[in-house]
């Protein structure tokens, strides 16, 4: 019994899938906590590519193109 236990004790078989969900537990609490400015990060970083390719395809916001 005494060795049942020993050995069950020492067993590492599931330490990959407790690390793993514990540094999925630490990215979603960073998630929620840097919510907004995650999301402030985002969208300034889609205005920019929206104002960059209207820049290269010569649109100027208007829906009708530079000739």
């Amino acid at each position: 019994m005494r060795k049942e236990m020993s050995d069950f004790w020492k067993d590492e078989s599931g330490m990959g899938t407790v690390e793993v969900i514990l540094i999925i537990v630490v990215l979603i609490g960073l998630v929620i906590i840097f919510k907004k400015q995650i999301n402030d990060l985002v969208n300034k970083i889609f205005k920019k590519i929206t104002t960059d390719s209207n820049k290269i395809i010569g649109w100027d916001g208007s829906m009708i193109p530079h000739v």
